[in-house]
C-alpha cells in the first residue's frame, strides 16, 4: 500500500485534554505506518470561524447582494480566496484521510470546526451541483469524525433522553462529508471521558490506537447512491422504492420512507 497522506483537523484548546491526546495518538501510529500527516490545529492558528466578504481579496462581484457560495467560487476560480482558506484547501486537496478531531458542543461541532467546512468546502472547489454526494468531488478521499461526548453512551440511544446518535450524526456525516463525496468512515466516539476514571480513559485510546492500526483500509458507512434519485426533485426512483417497500427498515436515517431507522447505520460500517 502506497504511503497516505493524513489531514487531521484539530479543535481544543488544551494541550492537556483528552482530545489532544487522541490527536497525539493519532499523529503517531499514523506516521508509523509511513503516512504523512498534518495537523490544522484551529484554535492556535486562531482560525476564523465566520464566512464573510473579507475571505475573499479584492472586490466582490455584487456588494449590494453579497452571496457567499456564488462570490467564493468565483474567487476561488480567480485565485482570490484568503491566505487561510487557501492553505486548508492545498492540505484538504492532498490528503488521502481528513479526521476532524473534537468535543461535541450541543449536539455539533464547536463554531470553529463548523466554520472550517463553511469556509474551507467551498462551491466549486468541494462540491458543485452536479458533484456531490456519491458522485461528488472528494469520491477518492475518506472521511472521519473523531469526537468526545459530555454524556455517556446510553443517553444517546434510541430511548435515551439526548436521542439515537445515528440521528445526531446525520447532518454531519451525510449533508456535509458524503454531501461533498466523502467515503465516511465509522466514528470514533469517546463517550464522557470527562466522568470516568482514568484507567477508562487510558483503555478508551488504546481501543483508538488499535483501530487506527487498519483504520485505512476500512470500508466506509453506507449511503443511498445518487443514481437511486430521479434528476428532478431528487427524489427516490419508484422502483428502488418498491424494492425496499417490504424491508424492516428505512434505507438511511434522512431516508427512512416511514420505517423504523436503521440500526446504527450511522455508527458502523456494513449496516
Amino acid at each position: 500500500m502506497a504511503a497516505k497522506k493524513v489531514l487531521i483537523v484539530y479543535a481544543h484548546q488544551s494541550s492537556g485534554s483528552f482530545n489532544a491526546a487522541a490527536k497525539d495518538a493519532a499523529v503517531e501510529v499514523l506516521a508509523a505506518q509511513d503516512c504523512t500527516v498534518e495537523v490544522s490545529d484551529l484554535y492556535a492558528m486562531k482560525f476564523k470561524a465566520t464566512a464573510t466578504a473579507e475571505d475573499i481579496t479584492g472586490e466582490v462581484k455584487n456588494a449590494d447582494h453579497f452571496r457567499y457560495a456564488e462570490e467564493t467560487k468565483l474567487a476561488w476560480e480567480e485565485g482570490k480566496l484568503c491566505a487561510d482558506i487557501t492553505e486548508e484547501q492545498r492540505k484538504l486537496t492532498q490528503a488521502d484521510l481528513v479526521i476532524f478531531q473534537f468535543p461535541m458542543y450541543w449536539f455539533t461541532v464547536p463554531a470553529i470546526v463548523k466554520g472550517w467546512f463553511d469556509r474551507v468546502l467551498t462551491l466549486g472547489y468541494a462540491y458543485t451541483l452536479e458533484k456531490r454526494y456519491s458522485q461528488g468531488i472528494f469520491k477518492d478521499k475518506k472521511a472521519m469524525l473523531s469526537f468526545t461526548t459530555g454524556s455517556p453512551e446510553s443517553m444517546f440511544s434510541a430511548n435515551g433522553i439526548n436521542g439515537d446518535m445515528n440521528v445526531t450524526l446525520w447532518p454531519l456525516q451525510n449533508g456535509i462529508l458524503h454531501y461533498c463525496g466523502f467515503q465516511v468512515l465509522a466514528p470514533q466516539i469517546f463517550w464522557a471521558p470527562s466522568y470516568v476514571p482514568s484507567e477508562a480513559r487510558s483503555t478508551m485510546l488504546e481501543g483508538w490506537c488499535k483501530r487506527l492500526q487498519g483504520l485505512l483500509t476500512e470500508k466506509p458507512l453506507s449511503f443511498t447512491p445518487l443514481d437511486c434519485f430521479d434528476g428532478e426533485g431528487y427524489q427516490l426512483k419508484p422502483e428502488v422504492h418498491e424494492k425496499h417497500a417490504s424491508k424492516e427498515h428505512g434505507l438511511t436515517v434522512g431516508i427512512h420512507l416511514g420505517k423504523a431507522l436503521p440500526p446504527n447505520s450511522q455508527m458502523k460500517a456494513g449496516v
